[in-house]
C-alpha cells in the first residue's frame, strides 16, 4: 500500500487519453451463446484472442451437460467473436464439466489451454484426465494433449476452477486447479516444457467452492493462490512451487467468488470474495507490504445481498481497480478510486432467478477500449431450470484510436526470465483493423526501448518473457495504429525485474538511501554483514537461498537505524541448525528499497 499517493498521481495521467465515461451502461449482446445449448451445474469461462484474429472469444469445457448429457455441448467449445458481439462456436472432444485456462505453454507463440474437469469420458488421450494441457495451432479448433503426468496426486473425484502462472519462474507456465466439491482438494503441477508435468504443491480432503486463480498478491515476485477451499483461501509462493497458507488476518469463514486484482496500485493483488450464506454480502481485503497483514478495504461495499460470485477488474479505464459481483440474477458494478471507497455505478438483472454459474470480466468483445462481461445463469425453477450463457458488453462508442495500459500498471515485481503476460485497452472505431506492437524500458519512461512484439493482434493480450536485466526502473510501452493513425501510452509507473535468484531484488545500489557490505566474501561459517540507512522506517535483513527462499532472519525492527549498522550471521538457518555450503544472498529493505549481497558459505 506504500505505493498508492505515487501510483495515484501517475494514474491520472491515464485519464487524459482516454474518453471520459460519466457512467457505464451495459446491454445483452449474446447471438450465438446460446448453441450449444447448457444444461446445469458450475461452469467456467475465459475470454481470449484464440485465432489471432484480433476479437476476443469465449472458451469453455461446459457445464453438467458436457459432453452429450443429454443436450450436443461437447468437449473444448470456442465461442468465435466478430468484434461487434456476436458469436459461433465450435467444439472439440468428448468430455467436460469443469473449469480452463488460456496461455501459451511452449512458447511457440499459439495459445494453449489447460483445463479440469469431472467427466472425463474420452477414450484416447485428448479427454481422459481429470486435469489435462492440449496444444493449439492458432485455429481454435484443433488440441494436441501435452498432459503427461497431471492428475496423478489423488484427484480421484474431479477438478475444476483452472489457472495458468509460472509458479517456480523458469520461463514457461504452470498449471493449479481446485477440487469439484469434496474430496480432491488443491493441486499445483510444474511444467518440465517438453508435455510431462509434475506436482509441487497439493493435497486432498476438504470442501470446495470451485474458484482457483494465480496472482502476485505479496509482490514478492512469486505467484500466488487464491482458492474458494475449506482448508484456506490465500496461500504465498515462493518461486520454486511451493506455497504456505497465508489467510491470518482473513475473515474465518470459506470464502465463495473469489477473485484478484490490485485495487490499492501498490503492485500486489488484492483480494475480492462473496461472504458466507445467508448473507452474501461483498467484501475487499488489501495485503500491506510493509506491515505484512490484510486490511479489510471494504468501505460501504453491502453485507447482505444474495450475490455468489466476484470479479475485479478496471472497468472505466480510469486507472482503478472495480469491483462487479452476480448472484441471483443481479449484476452490480462498484467503482473504485484507489483508497477503498466504492461507489455503485452500474447494475443489471437477468431473467428470474438468475443464480450464478460462472462470471467473467475484463474481454472487451466490441472494440470499444471498455471491458465487457460474460456470465452462466440457471434461470428457471425445479425441476425446469436450465443454465444460459449471456455476454453484456459496455455500450460507449469509440470515436477515436486509444490504448491504455492495464498490465503491468506500476510497483509490480518480476522475476528475470519468468512468464508474464501483458494487458491492455484500446479503443478502435467500428469496422476499423488495429495491430499492437509493445516495447520495455530498463532506464525509464523516456526509454531506450527494446521490442517485445510488433504488429501482433490488438486483442488486449501477450505473453512476454521478462528479459534477464535487473532494475527498478522498468516501463511497457504499447502502440496501437490503424488506417488513420497511431496511439502510444506507457506504464503510469514503473515496476522492478529482479535478479534470476527468487525473490532477491538488485533494485538499489550502495550509496543511494543505503549501503550493505558482507566480508569476508567468500565466507568461512558465517558472515559480518554491515548496513547504513539514511533514513527511518521499517528495516528487514534476511539471508536467502539461491531459490529465494529466506533462510534467516537477521534484522526486522521499526526501531530508527540511521547511520551504519553491524549484523552477524553463523551460518545458521532461522530452526538453529547448520546451512549447508553454497551461494547465499543478503537482502536489505527499507520500504520499497532493497539492496542485495551475494555470499558464498563455506563449511
Amino acid at each position: 500500500m506504500a505505493a498508492v499517493t505515487t501510483a495515484t498521481a501517475a494514474i491520472a495521467l491515464i485519464a487524459l487519453l482516454v474518453p471520459t465515461v460519466s457512467s457505464l451502461e451495459f446491454v445483452e449482446s449474446s447471438s450465438g451463446l446460446g448453441t450449444p445449448e447448457l444444461e446445469g451445474g458450475n461452469t467456467e469461462f475465459e475470454f481470449a484472442d484464440i485465432d489471432a484474429d484480433g476479437n476476443v472469444d469465449l472458451l469453455s469445457i461446459g457445464d453438467h451437460g458436457s459432453p452429450y448429457i443429454p443436450p450436443s455441448q461437447h468437449g473444448v467449445m470456442v465461442w468465435f467473436g466478430d468484434g461487434a458481439g456476436s458469436w459461433s462456436v465450435y467444439q472439440n472432444g468428448y468430455f467436460g464439466y469443469g473449469g480452463i485456462a488460456i496461455g501459451d505453454v511452449n512458447g511457440d507463440g499459439l495459445w494453449d489451454i489447460g483445463y479440469a474437469m469431472h467427466h472425463a469420458y474420452s477414450s484416447d488421450d485428448f479427454g481422459d484426465q481429470l486435469i489435462e494441457v492440449a496444444l493449439g495451432d492458432g485455429t481454435g479448433m484443433n488440441w494436441t494433449p501435452w498432459d503427461d503426468g497431471l492428475a496423478t496426486s489423488g484427484e480421484t473425484w474431479g477438478m475444476f476452477g483452472t489457472d495458468f502462472a509460472d509458479v517456480d519462474n523458469d520461463g514457461d507456465l504452470d498449471i493449479g486447479s481446485n477440487s469439484f466439491g469434496s474430496g480432491a482438494g488443491v493441486h499445483v503441477y510444474l511444467n518440465a516444457g517438453d508435455g510431462t508435468w509434475s506436482q509441487s504443491f497439493g493435497f486432498v480432503g476438504g470442501n470446495s467452492a470451485l474458484d482457483f486463480v494465480f496472482g502476485d498478491i505479496n509482490n514478492d515476485g512469486n505467484a500466488d493462490i487464491a482458492v474458494s477451499h475449506a482448508y484456506g483461501t490465500i496461500y504465498f509462493g515462493d518461486g520454486t512451487g511451493g506455497f504456505t497458507l497465508a489467510d491470518d488476518g482473513l475473515p474465518p469463514s470459506s470464502m465463495n467468488g473469489t477473485a484478484l486484482g490490485d485495487v490499492d496500485n501498490d503492485g500486489g493483488k488484492d483480494v475480492s470474495f462473496i461472504t458466507a450464506y445467508p448473507e452474501q454480502g461483498v467484501q475487499v481485503w488489501v495485503w500491506d507490504e510493509d506491515l505484512e497483514q490484510w486490511i479489510n478495504f471494504s468501505g460501504s461495499l453491502p453485507t447482505t445481498g444474495g450475490y455468489q460470485a466476484t470479479q475485479l477488474c478496471d472497468m472505466d479505464a480510469d486507472g482503478y481497480v472495480d469491483l462487479i459481483a452476480f448472484g441471483h440474477g443481479t449484476c452490480t458494478l462498484w467503482l473504485g478510486d484507489g483508497a477503498g471507497h466504492w461507489t455503485q455505478d452500474a447494475q443489471f438483472t437477468t431473467p428470474p432467478n438468475g443464480s450464478c454459474k460462472a462470471f467473467r470480466t475484463g474481454g472487451d468483445v466490441d472494440h470499444n477500449g471498455l471491458p465487457d462481461i460474460a456470465l452462466v445463469a440457471e434461470q428457471g425453477s425445479w425441476p425446469n431450470y436450465q443454465n444460459h450463457l449471456h455476454c453484456f458488453r459496455e455500450t460507449t462508442a469509440p470515436e477515436s484510436l486509444t490504448v491504455v495500459p492495464v498490465f503491468p500498471r506500476g510497483h509490480e515485481r518480476f522475476v528475470q526470465g519468468s512468464a508474464q503476460f501483458i494487458d491492455w485497452l484500446s479503443a478502435v472505431p467500428t469496422s476499423e483493423t488495429s495491430s499492437a506492437a509493445l516495447e520495455y524500458s530498463t532506464t525509464g519512461s523516456s526509454g531506450r526501448w527494446h521490442t517485445i512484439a510488433d504488429d501482433v493482434p490488438n486483442s488486449g493480450r501477450y505473453q512476454w518473457t521478462v528479459p534477464a536485466v535487473a532494475s527498478s526502473d522498468c516501463y511497457v510501452r504499447y502502440t496501437v495504429r490503424n488506417s488513420r493513425g497511431v496511439r502510444t501510452a506507457v506504464t503510469p509507473a514503473a515496476f522492478a525485474i529482479l535478479s534470476d535468484a527468487t525473490g532477491v531484488s538488485a533494485e538499489s545500489t550502495p550509496g543511494e538511501k543505503m549501503s550493505l557490505r558482507c566480508f569476508p566474501n567468500p565466507a568461512s561459517s558465517g558472515a559480518v554483514v554491515e548496513y547504513t540507512v539514511k533514513w527511518q522506517g521499517r528495516v528487514r535483513l534476511g539471508v536467502y537461498d539461491v531459490s529465494g527462499r529466506k533462510v534467516a532472519c537477521l534484522v526486522d525492527s521499526h526501531a530508527p537505524h540511521r547511520g551504519v549498522r553491524t549484523a552477524l550471521w553463523d551460518g545458521r538457518g532461522d530452526d538453529g541448525r547448520d546451512l549447508p555450503s553454497g551461494v547465499y544472498f543478503v537482502r536489505l529493505e527499507v520500504g520499497e528499497e532493497r539492496a542485495v549481497h551475494k555470499i558464498v558459505l563455506l563449511r
